[in-house]
């Protein structure tokens, strides 16, 4: 890989959109292929079953599943035994909670036992999960799984009016410009899947114009990628009052919480509310944003228990029931959500959850050893803030990183402050630093927190980040 990478860094630009497009083809063909049609009308057709139907589907594919897992995974027959538990004896959700929560360390230890072999290989895929700190997973599964998966992240897409083949300009962590490359253009064309590939490691001050003049010369209809990476274009169309000169449809977000001062300032550029997603490559959770704007549990697609926190928080365990050649049985995936106890008008009958929290790194430390969570909260009303991250190198210490937007003033700096005294008190010394850009992952992403403080309840910083539908 390293050795196609480089090759493709070499080429001249017309075939780098070239060799895009060739990539989008296949991609086309796995994902959109073969029985997704049928996958995704018989997805759809399930929308708006009852509470009871879809609880019914969901502990009818999960009986199955953990029958499967007994049946041709030695490390689950143990698992089950260990537990006092047969086949038969899971009908539901409620009975797999006999089983001890599967972390992503148990996964790498024990893949071997884990995953099922005897498999038609001519239908196996790998699939890999992105890792914060290099600990990602990479594992099989099978074509009608990740046909399934895409089944359902497009039922949610086309709940909004989004249609296959709709133009999209898209803005995540694929690195299709060199990252040498100083001068437009900072995008490649996949002409096949409808994109205008965005990068999202040029994106500079001196650049965002030139982003900017791309938009409004192809006029992509609908927006796609990270939150922190649109956010960053939306600032500049505001401070700049640039026209884009036509309008965006659609802004639909993923593989990052959304948060709060994100989703205005891309509304008050664009003039669309974006609209979040929740999913991962593992397929053991998937949550979806509704036309109304309410988060809803897919429970035909995982089964997703979750599991109280003493913040009132619930963290997320799910199953990943259309996987059969890489079970994941009560997989903690260390992301947090905080439930909604009421009902969703559109009908949908996925649990509904208020809001998605984070991951359980983004905690800040006090010196007590208390651990605060919820941040993004300071920046709710900070709209001449363009980005902000947070870092922690000792508990009761946080230095805020900021990257001001031209309007900033020492009124925004102390309105900062109060807000984020009334949330870590007077004994935690905060710090202001000011910067250009901020720190990201490999693959692009922005975390809210960056906290070198151990964790003595040993839940600590996550290696895998939650993944997100790629367009």
């Amino acid at each position: 890989m390293p050795d196609l990478e480089r090759a493709y860094s070499q080429l001249p630009v017309a075939l780098q959109h070239a060799a895009c497009s060739v990539a989008g083809w296949r991609v086309e063909h796995t994902r959109f292929g073969g029985e997704f049609p049928r996958l995704l009308a018989e997805a759809e057709a399930r929308s708006f079953l009852s509470r009871e139907e879809i609880r019914e589907f969901r502990d009818r594919r999960l009986a199955d599943f953990a029958r499967h897992c007994f049946e041709h995974s030695s490390y689950y027959r143990q698992r089950f035994e260990e537990a006092g538990l047969g086949p038969k004896d899971v009908k539901g959700l409620d009975d797999i909670a006999r089983l001890p929560v599967l972390t992503k360390e148990d996964v790498r230890e024990n893949i071997g036992q884990l995953a099922v072999r005897g498999g038609p290989k001519d239908r196996e895929q790998m699939v890999h999960t992105s890792g914060t700190t290099g600990g990602g997973l990479r594992f099989a599964s099978t074509a009608h799984a990740v046909q399934e998966q895409w089944a359902v992240w497009w039922r949610y897409r086309r709940w909004h009016g989004i249609q296959r083949h709709t133009w999209c300009g898209h803005f995540a962590g694929r690195t299709v410009v060199p990252l040498s490359q100083q001068r437009p253009p900072f995008w490649r064309y996949n002409r096949p899947g409808r994109q205008v590939i965005f990068s999202g490691y040029h994106l500079s001050p001196a650049n965002l114009g030139a982003y900017v003049d791309e938009l409004r010369r192809r006029k992509p209809p609908w927006l796609h990628g990270y939150p922190s990476l649109l956010a960053l274009v939306a600032a500049h169309v505001v401070e700049s009052k640039a026209d884009l000169g036509y309008e965006i449809k659609w802004i639909t977000t993923g593989a990052e919480n959304l948060l709060p001062h994100q989703s205005d300032v891309i509304s008050r550029a664009f003039g669309v509310r974006p609209v979040q997603h929740y999913g991962m490559a593992e397929a053991a959770a998937n949550i979806s944003e509704c036309d109304l704007g309410a988060l809803h549990v897919d429970e035909d697609f995982a089964a997703v228990e979750f599991v109280p926190q003493d913040s009132g928080m619930h963290a997320i365990v799910g199953t990943n029931f259309t996987n059969p050649l890489a079970p994941l049985l009560r997989y903690q995936v260390e992301d947090l959500v905080t439930l909604d106890r009421g009902d969703c008008g559109c009908g949908r009958p996925g649990r509904v959850v208020s809001r998605i929290d984070g991951r359980m790194e983004d905690y800040l430390v006090l010196k007590n050893g208390a651990r605060l969570g919820r941040m993004d909260h300071i920046f709710k009303d900070m709209v001449n803030v363009r980005e902000a991250q947070i870092h922690q190198e000792r508990a009761g210490e946080m230095t805020i990183r900021i990257v001001r937007m031209p309007a900033y003033t020492q009124a925004d700096e102390d309105a900062l402050l109060v807000e984020t005294r009334k949330r870590v008190g007077d004994d935690t010394e905060v710090r202001l630093d000011y910067v250009e850009r901020l720190e990201r992952s490999a693959i692009g992403k922005l975390r809210l927190v960056v906290s070198q403080v151990d964790d003595p309840k040993g839940v600590g910083p996550s290696d895998i980040e939650p993944a997100s539908p790629d367009t």
